[in-house]
């Protein structure tokens, strides 16, 4: 298998690392044990691929008056949320100073049966709980709609950002996707956009809610007792002094335990999918050992985290139980004195009890707000991103039917970093209908050139030109209608074989799909298969094997019919004797068509009209394969190696 086609990522072109990009990445943002252990993008973002707590935007207020922005378009309903969230959290909120009305409606009566003087009012009491339970249920009503108003905000947020990630993954060029993994690209989709949907809904309304208990709360306190309302928020400072200590101490835990949480994750599916190296090398007791240390941290810095933190609710519980005795005790001598009554102190514990929840909330959202803008600043970077031109302003129409298929390339100088230049001056001249073959050692750049034919990237200087047409006056669009392309990374969705094929042309019939199977060599095949051509392939179509992925995918480029193809080592995954029959099928297929032709073995090309022998991203060798060897030059020493032994020859 060669070098570049190694690296080659999707179904439209290889990893730019066989041409001298190795292990580059550009900005997948990924740090700590996750670049270490190679794998940031699949986990892009902690354990589970999501956000990790506490992750903080590089610019929150940019970030967050851009999401603001973003949401404009759902400024009714998040104003309905706002009503209706604060409507429900007033009712919540009355509902003491109600029940207290019946708290003391009970003691009054009470204390006059005791002194003979009365009895209990029990039809006043339940008057005063009917009232009290129809509050209870207005403000549920009203909770019940602003959440469901706030989770289609968010949902639809969700919809959007999906839907315009989508659109922009067609816009954008090849070198975004060749400089990070695949991983990568979908977290923004994924996990960034579910993180940023639930944080959003959850923190807005938690956020209204809990601003609006703290008002209420304290206005109902006042009214009861300003003494008392004093007292109990002296307890504030020492709660809140209190958890600062405990967050202190517990966040260096929290850190090192996402961090070892990562290497750990890192490490278990580097030996998952890699357990047959492992074994191969018995390397068993050294992975077990690594694994081991890295869970002994995890362990000492998870539980810490956990112990310490814990101990913040039994912190809060004590201070809480403080401040219940401290209105408890001031409450009942106001209560002997007459400046209150005895359900007001019931009401007032109620509220007392209730008002620190709120804070903790407040506290809890600015977190979860951190956590949304990190999320939305990931996904407007992605947006962000530079499109691809795919339009030229003065774009040349390009229709299949016409393509003549003549290609020239004139001086051509490209480097994927403008400093590094890989392709140095390529020229060469290929008449309509030629089968050219390009040849040459890892990073010689045979596959940029087809990368530059194809406009997936735009050369520095000099020109590639289709039919006497610069490429960059095309349509990106139209210019790829008019190549087929077969690699040896074979691309299959999930679907039908017969809806696999078809990919190369959509409007193709069944007769039409069967016929280029059987061009393809793959129709007996198929026929053996359960369901024929109406089998469902699997995930990454492992239920055929590789050979025959590749049969599948020479398929859809005869069934493509294009005037240019491309084939990049499109049989180095058969056998010898498929591969004969597939060069034969491949060959009148390539009648009358431009054909560029990337070969491991060399001997699959000896009938090609030019045979280009690149070295160093220049031309060194040009010619027939009898004119080459007949040189005994770099070419024949080549060609040699594979059937006397000398060598190996890898080509990219």
């Amino acid at each position: 298998m060669s070098e570049e086609n190694r690296k080659s990522t999707g179904p439209a072109g290889g990893n730019p690392a066989g041409d001298g990009k190795a292990g580059q990445d550009t900005g997948s943002g990924q740090t700590g044990a996750a670049a270490h252990n190679g794998r940031a993008a699949r986990r892009p973002h902690g354990p589970h691929g999501g956000m990790m707590p506490g992750e903080k935007a590089k610019d929150f207020k940019g970030t967050f008056a851009k999401l603001l922005a973003y949401m404009g378009r759902y400024k009714l309903a998040l104003i309905a949320v706002m009503i209706f969230a604060a409507g429900s959290t007033v009712f919540n909120i009355i509902g003491p100073k109600v029940l207290a009305r019946a708290t003391t409606e009970l003691f009054n009566g009470m204390m006059a049966k005791f002194a003979g003087m009365g009895g209990i009012d029990f039809q006043r009491i339940g008057q005063i709980l009917l009232l009290l339970l129809g509050l209870y249920a207005l403000s549920s009503l009203l909770s019940f709609i602003q959440g469901l108003l706030m989770t289609e905000v968010s949902q639809k947020l969700c919809y959007r950002f999906r839907q315009e990630i989508s659109e922009k993954i067609n816009r954008m060029p090849m070198a975004y996707f060749e400089s990070r993994t695949v991983g990568e690209v979908l977290s923004r989709i994924t996990n960034d956009v579910d993180t940023l949907g639930q944080s959003l809904g959850q923190s807005i309304t938690t956020l209204i809610t809990s601003v609006a208990t703290i008002l209420g709360i304290l206005i109902m306190m006042l009214s009861i007792s300003p003494m008392m309302t004093l007292i109990a928020l002296v307890i504030l400072p020492v709660s809140g002094g209190l958890i600062g200590v405990v967050v202190k101490h517990s966040q260096k835990y929290f850190i090192a335990q996402q961090n070892y949480l990562g290497k750990i994750n890192g490490q278990i599916e580097e030996v998952y999918s890699g357990q047959n190296i492992v074994k191969a090398f018995n390397r068993e007791e050294a992975t077990l050992a690594e694994f081991g240390e890295t869970n002994r941290i995890l362990y000492q810095s998870a539980w810490k985290s956990q112990f310490i933190s814990g101990m913040m609710q039994p912190i809060m519980a004590f201070v809480g139980n403080l401040g219940y005795v401290a209105v408890a005790v001031s409450g009942s001598m106001l209560a002997i004195r007459g400046v209150i009554e005895v359900g007001e102190i019931q009401a007032f514990i109620q509220y007392v009890k209730n008002f620190t929840q709120p804070i903790t909330q407040v506290a809890q959202v600015s977190n979860m707000f951190q956590s949304t803008a990190a999320a939305a600043e990931r996904v407007f970077e992605f947006l962000d991103e530079p499109e691809e031109d795919v339009i030229a302003e003065k774009a040349v129409g390009m229709e299949k039917a016409k393509m003549q298929g003549a290609v020239s390339f004139d001086h051509v100088r490209f480097g994927y970093q403008p400093e590094k230049t890989i392709i140095h001056d390529f020229s060469c001249e290929v008449l309509p209908g030629q089968t050219v073959a390009i040849v040459g050692p890892t990073g010689a750049g045979k596959t940029t050139m087809v990368k530059l034919l194809m406009r997936f990237y735009d050369v520095n200087s000099g020109a590639i030109r289709v039919d006497g047409q610069d490429v960059r006056n095309f349509n990106r669009s139209q210019l790829r209608e008019n190549f087929g392309m077969v690699l040896q990374d074979t691309w299959l969705f999930h679907g039908t074989i017969m809806e696999n094929i078809r990919y190369g042309r959509l409007d193709a019939t069944d007769e039409e799909v069967i016929a280029a199977a059987k061009a393809a060599h793959v129709h007996h095949f198929i026929q053996t298969l359960p369901g024929g051509y109406q089998m469902e392939l699997g995930e990454d179509a492992s239920n055929v094997s590789q050979g025959q992925k590749q049969l599948l995918t020479i398929a859809r480029a005869i069934l493509a019919d294009n005037p240019i193809l491309i084939l990049d080592e499109a049989t180095s995954s058969v056998d010898t004797r498929t591969e004969i029959r597939i060069q034969k099928a491949m060959n009148n297929l390539m009648k009358g068509r431009t054909s560029f032709v990337i070969a491991h073995r060399l001997s699959t090309i000896r009938d090609a009209d030019v045979i280009l022998v690149m070295k160093d991203g220049d031309i060194i060798e040009q010619g027939n394969h009898e004119e080459l060897m007949a040189k005994d030059g770099f070419y024949a020493e080549l060609y040699n190696s594979q059937f006397e032994g000398q060598g190996t020859l890898e080509t990219a």
